[in-house]
């Protein structure tokens, strides 16, 4: 049994393809058909039901998956601890990115960070706050910068700040005079909302659900300047963090009557090898002046 052939297993379960495994592998598709082949009949099990459109993890393919993400995950911080022995290391770190993360903090947080640790790389990954907390989950990047309502168990948090998500409408909307909007008065209205895995569209439709209607999504982004546009042309109505949507002149920002306040966090896997690079960032993190 070889390293490689668990990889490819495990990729194959990530995207519940083979196809696609091998692409995201940069080899050929049958390279990973045979290394799952030989896997099954070195363990005398099936791993995967196969039809002609998808394949499917067995209940022993299940199990072995448990384990095979636990070697991997030994195996890579083995290789990271190794070369935090090194005496000149080349140091990285792969942090996840929601997009009004970026717009909002990043951009300064890598600045200072820079300044102060200038051989340390910074690669960032760009992604909603629910798949950036999954892939920190899974081990797979190092350390993510989300927004979240509730902790998670699997994740440590150090909060960096904190603010209310508000209703952004184009200057002369008629509810635009209101000191307050309250949901009840958003049911007829056209949304333009960020993609399906960030935080913010989740608790958006939690609360139109809450107030029994379903909105009427007209577009979604993930670029914050995308949506600014389509508000200031009249498309829609948009919901974003006060700090963002106050920057922009050309809309209206008005507060709910219900706020809906949320909670950005610096999270990491503490059950996983924390390189000297990650350390040094979540070391600098929790001393950073908290942003208002």
């Amino acid at each position: 049994m070889e390293i490689r052939q668990l990889e490819y297993f495990q990729m194959t379960c990530r995207l519940s393809s083979i196809s696609k495994a091998a692409e995201q592998l940069h080899v050929a598709q049958p390279s990973v058909s045979i290394a799952i082949q030989k896997l099954e009949e070195e363990l005398g099990v099936q791993l995967f039901q196969r039809t002609q459109r998808q394949i499917s993890l067995t209940s022993e393919g299940h199990i072995f998956l448990q384990r095979v993400n636990t070697i991997l995950t030994q195996l890579e911080d083995s290789i990271n601890e190794m070369k935090d022995l090194q005496l000149h290391p080349k140091s990285s770190i792969k942090i996840g990115i929601p997009p009004m993360i970026g717009v909002l903090l990043f951009p300064e947080i890598f600045a200072q960070f820079r300044k102060q640790y200038p051989h340390i790389e910074l690669s960032a990954v760009e992604g909603g706050s629910l798949s950036i907390q999954n892939l920190v989950e899974q081990n797979r990047i190092d350390i993510g910068i989300i927004t979240q309502s509730k902790s998670s168990p699997l994740l440590k948090t150090l909060p960096i700040t904190t603010g209310q998500i508000h209703v952004c409408l184009p200057l002369h909307h008629p509810l635009g005079s209101l000191p307050s909007i309250s949901f009840d008065q958003l049911h007829d209205q056209p949304f333009i909302l960020l993609k399906e895995d960030t935080y913010n569209r989740k608790v958006v439709i939690e609360e139109c659900k809450k107030h029994h209607f379903t909105p009427n999504i007209v577009f979604s982004s993930s670029q914050i300047e995308t949506i600014i546009s389509l508000v200031e042309l009249d498309i829609g109505i948009s919901f974003l963090f006060d700090t963002i949507a106050k920057k922009y002149p050309t809309i209206h920002s008005c507060p709910l009557s219900e706020p809906l306040n949320f909670q950005i966090v610096l999270a990491w896997n503490p059950n996983r090898y924390l390189t000297n690079a990650a350390k040094a960032f979540i070391d600098f993190m929790t001393h950073l002046q908290p942003q208002q």
